[in-house]
């Protein structure tokens, strides 16, 4: 009963979201994680901008597919350890 199909309002995607480089270390983490500080790393150095859309970062990397999914689970790994910050819009 009352159950609704499709996305709730309150629920955001990965492409509003912006991710914000707390700290550059790349100690214990995988090929994807380095892959993504570096270029958190680059942007924030070139542009001056802390944050970066998760849209953003899939581009540039060439992720698509499955490893979106693994993509995503590097961030919440990364925001785990306090090296960035995912915000919603």
């Amino acid at each position: 009963m009352g159950e609704s199909r499709g996305k709730k309002s309150s629920d955001k995607t990965p492409v509003q979201t912006i991710v914000v480089l707390n700290r550059n270390t790349t100690w214990r983490c995988g090929k994807l994680e380095k892959s993504i500080v570096n270029h958190l790393y680059k942007r924030h150095k070139t542009f001056g901008r802390p944050g970066v859309s998760v849209k953003d970062i899939l581009l540039n990397l060439d992720i698509t597919g499955e490893n979106t999914d693994n993509c995503l689970d590097a961030l919440r790994r990364l925001e785990k350890r306090n090296i960035v910050t995912i915000t919603a819009l």
